[in-house]
């Protein structure tokens, strides 16, 4: 363990501590288990991100430490739902709570963010993330990506081939326990024509089942997902002719992928077909906040989002007609 005199303070980088010449001391804690938090007693709180904490963590274990002391607290958060920090807050606003303040503030409060930016940002951004995110509004249904899922799948489920429209194709490639899916969208009317969906076959079975599909809708590009398991099978549907393009998932790719989706649907720009998987699928998908403060994208545990990546991609080839687009 390092310990460093700071003007005066002992700071120790290993256990996040700075002690105070005049005696005192400031620690950071993780909530990630929240039993380690218990101690000695506090004077003072600050809950970072407390929306995405445990609410135990402010009744069960915080908030005994403070008796002592008759500390004080302060909640700082990005809404998440109306859950305990929603509450708090609405003690906050109370009159008859004198003990409780609340105070609210929005990304555009920030003075060095120009006005221009968060145009641009609110222009390419979901109403719901724009409306959480950035004006810090509770949302009844934070979490949930995507809306006017059931409003949208309006798409025929038995379309055909029209040789004057273009098509455009997305691929998930199911890794494990996970499924394959195959999506179809015809970017003339921007409706899905075609889903498919499998598993425990393989991977030359997989790639037949592109080749049909391919036979039948002539997509102009088929964006892949490449992953481990996707690039080997990209480069032999390749080698077949197929125009199979590589889509790289990192959080921001799969951001950037996954918010195009949902603003689609917010804005009825896309079809779907009614298919109850895809809707499952659509419905479940959440927005899960980070403990860096950082938030990703991702399917609740237990469950698939083979048809949510591979509607998005379909979606991002048509939006991009085959060129990919990197946002620095």
């Amino acid at each position: 363990m390092t310990t460093k005199n700071v003007s005066g303070m002992m700071v120790s980088e290993q256990e996040h501590r700075m002690e105070f010449p005049g005696g005192g001391m400031m620690g950071i804690r993780s909530t990630h288990v929240p039993d380690n938090l218990r101690g000695a007693g506090l004077d003072y709180a600050v809950l970072d991100e407390a929306a995405f904490m445990e609410p135990r963590i402010w009744s069960e274990v915080v908030r005994p430490m403070l008796l002592d002391s008759q500390g004080g607290a302060m909640f700082i958060s990005t809404p998440n739902g109306r859950n305990w920090f929603y509450d708090v807050y609405q003690l906050g606003l109370d009159p008859h709570e004198p003990d409780w303040a609340a105070f609210h503030f929005t990304s555009m409060d920030n003075p060095h963010i120009p006005a221009s930016e968060f145009a641009a940002i609110q222009r390419t951004t979901p109403e719901h993330i724009w409306r959480q995110e950035y004006l810090a509004e509770f949302m009844d249904d934070a979490g949930q990506v995507f809306r006017g899922i059931r409003q949208a799948a309006t798409a025929p489920m038995q379309a055909v081939y029209q040789p004057d429209h273009v098509y455009i194709a997305g691929i998930d490639w199911g890794r494990e326990n996970d499924f394959s899916c195959l999506v179809v969208l015809d970017a003339t009317t921007q409706q899905m024509v075609a889903l498919d969906r499998f598993n425990q076959i393989g991977w030359a079975l997989q790639r037949g089942r592109v080749k049909t599909l391919f036979d039948r809708w002539q997509p102009a590009v088929i964006w892949a997902e490449a992953n481990s398991i996707g690039s080997v099978n990209i480069e032999a549907l390749q080698t077949e002719g197929l125009p199979v393009r590589p889509f790289y998932t990192t959080n921001k790719s799969k951001a950037a992928l996954i918010e195009s989706l949902a603003l689609a649907l917010e804005r009825r720009d896309v079809s779907l077909q009614p298919d109850p998987v895809l809707l499952h699928e659509l419905a479940a998908y959440t927005l899960e906040r980070l403990p860096g403060g950082g938030y990703r994208y991702t399917a609740p545990p237990g469950l698939h989002d083979d048809t949510v990546i591979a509607t998005a991609l379909a979606w991002h080839g048509v939006q991009q007609g085959g060129i990919s687009v990197d946002f620095a």
